[in-house]
Formats: structure tokens, sequence, C-alpha cells
């Protein structure tokens, strides 16, 4: 019988193929037509999203308002993930509520999901760090957390891309500038943004919108889960190549 490590090794590896993925044709097409979905959003939805992950950025790099109190020093790799998993049912069930609450209740009502769902991300991916041992304390580390961030929400392209830059984490890390005003946020908003544009959007359609914004909410968290579980694996393995 196989141990737990081994068995989050083999999914690590499993993960990795799906990250180091070339983009298919067909995501060019999508990227496309997110393009043209963009242009019907209203100018009102993208300015609130823009600045939410604005302020929300700097909040990560700068505040101390996601800052968590334990960091899970001694403990095997499986209690570690038994945790984190406890911690990701919490967090859905909050981002379905949240989803479920705003969907369909009008268009401002709408909206106030948006900054909800990210700070009950971000917060979610704090926890993660602490239980896996590492300390958000750490500026890099909160960089880690915006990297975890991309992967999860960006086109193809861009995960490939941030893919290569975690999975050598310890030398990529000390290339970018302590200056926090040099984050590329605009990209990073911008992949986010159009990454969930659709499913938001119709988070707004009356009658239907609670049921989707559950629905988008649940799945949106549950990819995050998947994405930070393999990402800090990468650094526990000491995983530097495919």
């Amino acid at each position: 019988m196989k141990s737990y490590e081994e068995k989050a090794l083999y999914e690590l590896k499993i993960w990795q193929k799906k990250m180091a993925k070339k983009p298919s044709f067909t995501s060019g097409i999508t990227k496309g037509l997110q393009n043209k979905v963009n242009n019907l959003i209203p100018e009102k939805v993208h300015t609130v999203v823009t600045e939410t992950i604005k302020n929300m950025v700097k909040g990560v790099l700068i505040g101390s308002e996601f800052m968590t109190k334990r960091i899970l020093v001694q403990a095997p790799l499986e209690e570690r993930e038994r945790l984190v998993m406890d911690k990701l049912d919490f967090y859905k069930k909050a981002a379905v509520l949240s989803g479920a609450g705003t969907g369909g209740a009008g268009f401002f009502i709408g909206l106030a999901d948006f900054p909800i769902l990210i700070s009950l991300k971000i917060k979610f991916l704090f926890d993660v760090a602490s239980l896996y041992g590492f300390d958000v304390r750490n500026y890099k580390e909160r960089l880690y957390i915006l990297y975890i961030f991309q992967l999860a929400f960006a086109s193809d392209k861009r995960r490939n891309e941030v893919y290569k830059e975690i999975l050598d984490w310890d030398n990529y890390v000390q290339k970018l500038p302590d200056d926090i005003n040099s984050f590329d946020w605009r990209t990073f908003q911008q992949e986010y943004r159009d990454y969930i544009d659709l499913a938001k959007m119709l988070q707004l359609v009356p009658g239907i919108g609670a049921v989707i914004g559950a629905y988008a909410n649940y799945k949106l968290m549950n990819k995050l889960g998947e994405i930070a579980i393999n990402a800090y694996r990468l650094r526990l393995f000491n995983i530097k190549t495919l």
C-alpha cells in the first residue's frame, strides 16, 4: 500500500503535466469571445473589479488584515492536508452563501460579491500557507500567495508562465523587486477579470442569478483549493522540474 506522501506525489505529477500543457487552439478562440463579452459589460463592473483587485493586491503585500496567528511547524503531510481540506470546505460554504445571497438580487447588490469572493480566496490562501508551515509575515511568502492566485485564475498562456516561475521559486523570487509598487497588478486584474467575467455576469440575472452565483463561487473556490495544495506540495517535495 502506498504511503500518503507517495499518493500525494503521484497526484502532484499529474497536476504538473496539466499546468505545463501548452495552450490549446480553442483557448485562443475562447479569449476572443471573452474580449467580446468584455465589451458588453458595463464600465461600472470593470471599475469595481479593477479597483477591488488593486486594493486587494496592495492589502496582501503591505497589510495585516489577512495575517494568521498559527503556523503549523511540525506535522506530517497527511495532517496538514486534512486541515487544509477542512478550511476549503469552510470557505466553499461561505462562497456559496455569498453567491446565492447576492445573485439575481440586482446589479449593485450583485457587484458586492466581487470583493467578498476575492477576500475569501485570499484569506483561504493565507490559512493554507500557514498550515503548510510557511510564515506569511514574510513579504516573499505573500508574493507566493499572489502567484498561486494567478495560477488559478488566468489564461492558459499566463498559467504556463506563472507555473514556470513558481517551479523554481527560491531562485525566481530573488529577482523580484522589494518595492510593492513594482508589482504588475494591472496584468493580474485583467487576467482574473477575464477568467470570471462571464459566470459572474450571469450571476446578476434575476431568477437564475442565485443558483449561478452559488455554483460559480463553489467551482472557483474548489479550483483554488486544488491549485494551492499542489503549489505548496511543489515546495515541500522540493520539485524543480516536470
